[in-house]
């Protein structure tokens, strides 16, 4: 497992990179296990994502000399233990689906990560406290009128002290202010409800149900300063019918805001997801 590395890059596309790329990693005695690029017409940029073993004594070496070769068609790159684990923090208010799903799918070694720090404005007493457990620190920071810059504040501190490299709003239901958007940019995975930008705000199966929907789904996507505006990661949606009540429909929902924010946080986990402006490349 100590040989297994990622390598993911973009550039500008031009000619020769994925032989430059193959060149220095045979000629760092390299084995590609997978590989997988990609030439995004609109962005006229070039994503490449390499799964190689190699040895340790002979990785820095190999980065000595990519490092030379990515200076020559500006790539913007990086190198990662294939099964090396993020440092995440998980954060959520009342509505605990999301997060006991990635606790659980992370105990049964579905993702590659440890929750380092669980945030919530909400008490732990006010969720499922016994599927947490004791080993995970639990940060109860309330929301306070007119101390949302204090409450961020706090928030940035476990980020920075526990060193997260992911932050997860499972279900986390306070809109960020741009400060703190921006200060976990490129990091942080939002998860809601796919009838976005319609039924805005409270209640939206129930205003969903009323209409007569007939697909309900969820979104996983990067965090910026435009609200629910991020690269989206990954969608699904269910067929619903005239049958389905308010409880049904909410049922169907929580299933699939379980399902898709998993999918999304392995995905980035495993390195397979890069930003390509308002989207994202997504190597599944």
């Amino acid at each position: 497992m100590e040989n297994a590395h990622i390598l993911t890059l973009s550039c500008e596309d031009r000619p020769g990179i994925v032989a430059a790329v193959a060149g220095a990693l045979a000629g760092a005695g390299g084995n590609i296990n997978e590989a997988q690029q990609f030439d995004a017409p609109q962005s006229g940029k070039f994503f490449m994502r390499v799964a190689f073993t190699m040895t340790p004594e002979a990785l820095d070496g190999f980065r000595e000399k990519f490092a030379t070769i990515s200076d020559g068609y500006d790539m913007t790159w990086e190198v990662f233990p294939k099964h090396r684990r993020r440092k995440v923090v998980l954060m959520v208010s009342k509505f605990d689906h999301c997060l006991i799903d990635l606790l659980y799918r992370n105990r049964i070694g579905e993702l590659e990560m440890d929750v380092v720090a669980i945030v919530s404005n909400h008490p732990k007493e006010s969720i499922n406290a016994a599927m947490i457990g004791d080993d995970i620190p639990y940060h109860y920071f309330p929301m306070e009128k007119g101390k949302k810059a204090e409450q961020e504040a706090r928030i940035k501190q476990v980020v920075n002290d526990t060193g997260a490299e992911l932050v997860v709003l499972a279900r986390y239901m306070q809109i960020l202010s741009d400060d703190l958007a921006g200060f976990l940019s490129g990091r942080c995975i939002n998860i809601h409800h796919s009838f976005l930008p319609g039924f805005k705000g409270a209640k939206p199966y129930h205003r969903a149900q009323e209409r007569g929907v007939k697909l309900i789904g969820a979104t996983a996507h990067f965090v910026t300063s435009d609200l629910d505006e991020g690269p989206i990661i990954e969608q699904a949606v269910e067929r619903v019918d005239h049958r389905d009540s308010v409880d049904e429909l909410i049922r169907i929902g929580r299933d699939t805001e379980a399902q898709v924010p998993a999918r999304a946080v392995r995905w980035v986990a495993e390195q397979r997801v890069l930003i390509d402006g308002r989207k994202t490349v997504v190597f599944r």
